[in-house]
């Protein structure tokens, strides 16, 4: 096997497939529900559709790494990166005070950051897993 390329294990796979479902589920809910989730959340409905529709190709390219016997260890860690940076923003939006969400909008954006967290440093996991396994 090509040392750059990697198999995706289970834990790696079951984990990319856990981020794409919720990223998917996760837009559709933001450009979908945005005019509502607007007035609970305290975020504006155009943020919220922009974002739930970069959500969607982040979804389809993370499932589609999901499917993969190998990928490349830069695919598995873009990511991670990715995942890492959204967390970012998150923090950022909140502690810059660029947006005034309710407490209900502030639980929302946290919860995103805290998933994200989580999935990368799964990701992380699975990708360590994933080099043990490539030898």
């Amino acid at each position: 096997m090509n040392a750059k390329r990697l198999p995706v294990t289970p834990f790696l796979r079951r984990v990319l497939v856990a981020d794409a479902a919720i990223s998917a589920a996760a837009g559709v809910l933001m450009i979908l529900g945005a005019n509502v989730l607007e007035a609970r959340l305290g975020v504006p409905a155009w943020l919220l559709r922009s974002a739930g529709i970069a959500f969607l190709p982040f979804a389809a390219m993370v499932w589609l790494a999901a499917t993969r016997a190998t990928l490349p260890r830069g695919a598995v860690l873009a990511v991670i990166g990715l995942n890492v940076l959204w967390a970012i923003e998150c923090v950022l939006v909140l502690a810059t005070g660029w947006l005034d969400p309710t407490p209900f909008g502030v639980a929302f954006i946290v919860a995103q950051a805290i998933t994200v967290v989580v999935l990368a440093e799964l990701e992380w996991v699975g990708l360590r897993r994933a080099v043990l396994a490539a030898g």
